[in-house]
């Protein structure tokens, strides 16, 4: 999972808590679509969990997996 968000508090936050569930592994955090667009192809998440309205931007939440499993949580 690639979690994106502005604030630095929330990411590491959510990190914590869902880094606690069996079978979920946070790869990354990003502070905007921008630097998460650059990590996606290299880390290749599964999901990125992103807040819609500040972190994502508009080609992050168009973006398709090369590989069309992974998925978008805004």
């Amino acid at each position: 999972m690639l979690i994106v968000d502005d604030q630095e508090l929330l990411r590491r936050g959510l990190r914590m808590i869902l880094e606690t569930q069996r079978g979920i592994e946070v790869v990354a955090e990003a502070e905007d679509g921008k630097r998460a667009l650059a990590l996606i192809p290299e880390l290749m998440p599964d999901v990125v969990l992103a807040d819609g309205k500040r972190a994502a931007s508009p080609r992050l939440a168009t973006r398709r997996a090369p590989d069309d499993d992974a998925c978008l949580v805004t």
